[in-house]
C-alpha cells in the first residue's frame, strides 16, 4: 500500500513509491544478466523513443500528431522492456482501503496547511 507521509521538511505530502518500483529495477537488472543484448537492444532503443518524444514536446515546430506518433513509439518500447519482465500489479485499493488512504493524506495535508498558513488567514 502507498503510505502517505511529510516531506523532510514537512512542506509537502510524499507518497513513497519504491516499494512498487524496487521490485521492478530488480527484474530488470535480472533480465538484463540473463540476456544483456536482447535486453540492452530494448533499453536504447527506449532510451532513443524518450529522447524524440521530449524533442516533439519542447519544439515548437511538432504537430500534435507528431507527439502523439512519439508517445505511442515510447510506450511502445516501454511495453517491450516491460514485456521482458514479469508481471506487475498495479496497486489496486479495496473501498474501504482507498477511503482511509483518502483520509490520510487529508490528515497530513491538513497538518502541513495548519502549520504554514500565515497568521490571521482564516484557514479553509
Amino acid at each position: 500500500m502507498i503510505r502517505p507521509q511529510l516531506t523532510a521538511d514537512g512542506t509537502a505530502v510524499r507518497l513513497s513509491l519504491a516499494e512498487h518500483v524496487d521490485p521492478l529495477l530488480d527484474d530488470l537488472a535480472l533480465a538484463y544478466a540473463e540476456d544483456p543484448d536482447t535486453v540492452g537492444r530494448l533499453l536504447a532503443a527506449h532510451a532513443a523513443s524518450v529522447l524524440r518524444l521530449d524533442f516533439a514536446v519542447c519544439s515548437e515546430d511538432a504537430t500534435d500528431y507528431g507527439r502523439a506518433m512519439r508517445a505511442a513509439e515510447a510506450d511502445g518500447t516501454r511495453e517491450a522492456l516491460l514485456g521482458e519482465q514479469p508481471p506487475q500489479v498495479d496497486p489496486q485499493l479495496a473501498p474501504d482501503d482507498a477511503i482511509t488512504f483518502a483520509g490520510r493524506i487529508t490528515r497530513v495535508a491538513a497538518h502541513i496547511r495548519h502549520r504554514t498558513a500565515p497568521e490571521g488567514t482564516p484557514r479553509p
